[in-house]
């Protein structure tokens, strides 16, 4: 039962939304019900033209989320329902984050603390990572008979040297800031007290970019991460044609010929 509290809290501020998982008596343990609310999010994220960068968090200082609420999960296996396997067609909140691959606002992952199990594979996801020192990552599910199955199995192999990140997930070691930082998991680790500032950074530093310019390039980075060189030249992308038509694309070369900061619409 829930006392009808959201379970993610969903703010917008000057071309910024933040988005908060609140449960942290829990370690911000992902439920149904928190699935089900962040998928109404995203869809509004993604939507909103006046809205140009996310922040994800978690709330609290202990984790930024422990992944998957596991006495849910067992409360379902003893009512029947059936095992999860990879991606979450089907379940509440689908397409989850982990499989929205058309997002193309940008998104940065707070990580104030425990990263594990799907809030690692949630972290993965973004585009940026910022860590606090005392930062833990982790994909323990083969301790539990279960998987990675929110892309954590993929993503890491894609974004770690394979063995390292076998290493990591046939094994549910831990990974530390610091190690993450070096294996250029992370973008950037801060001490605890610092990491605000540091996320707040990135996020002006973004707002400082073309919007339609960010979404075009990161569209085409991800469409293109698989594709052979040649190939990626000759793709359609979308928000690039929306680029080429825009106020911005003029915006930018006008400023630095007047010489003053660009003011752009985001049209």
């Amino acid at each position: 039962m829930t006392d009808g509290t959201p379970s993610v809290r969903y703010e917008k501020k000057d071309r910024v939304a933040y988005i908060t998982l609140d449960r942290p008596a829990v370690l911000n343990a992902m439920d149904l019900r928190m699935h089900d609310e962040l998928a109404t999010i995203w869809d509004d994220f993604e939507r909103d033209d006046d809205i140009w960068v996310g922040v994800l968090t978690g709330a609290g200082d202990r984790a930024f989320s422990a992944g998957q609420d596991l006495k849910e999960r067992a409360a379902l296996d003893r009512a029947g329902a059936p095992p999860t396997s990879f991606g979450s067609r089907g379940l509440p909140g689908w397409p989850r984050l982990t499989e929205r691959f058309d997002l193309t606002k940008p998104l940065i992952a707070r990580v104030n603390g425990y990263a594990i199990g799907g809030g690692f594979e949630l972290a993965l996801a973004c585009d940026i990572i910022v860590a606090a020192e005392r930062a833990i990552f982790a994909l323990p599910e083969a301790r539990f008979g279960l998987i990675p199955g929110a892309g954590g199995a993929f993503r890491l192999a894609r974004q770690l040297p394979l063995k390292t990140a076998l290493g990591h997930l046939l094994t549910g070691r831990e990974l530390s800031a610091t190690r993450a930082l070096e294996l250029g998991l992370v973008n950037e680790v801060v001490p605890d007290r610092e990491l605000d500032d540091c996320v707040r950074g990135w996020v002006d530093d973004i707002l400082r970019c073309a919007p339609l310019s960010v979404r075009a390039i990161k569209e085409a980075v991800m469409r293109s991460a698989d594709v052979p060189l040649e190939q990626a030249f000759g793709v359609q992308y979308h928000w690039e044609e929306r680029r080429t038509r825009s106020l911005d694309a003029g915006e930018g070369p006008r400023a630095f010929t007047e010489k003053r900061r660009p003011v752009w619409s985001g049209r």
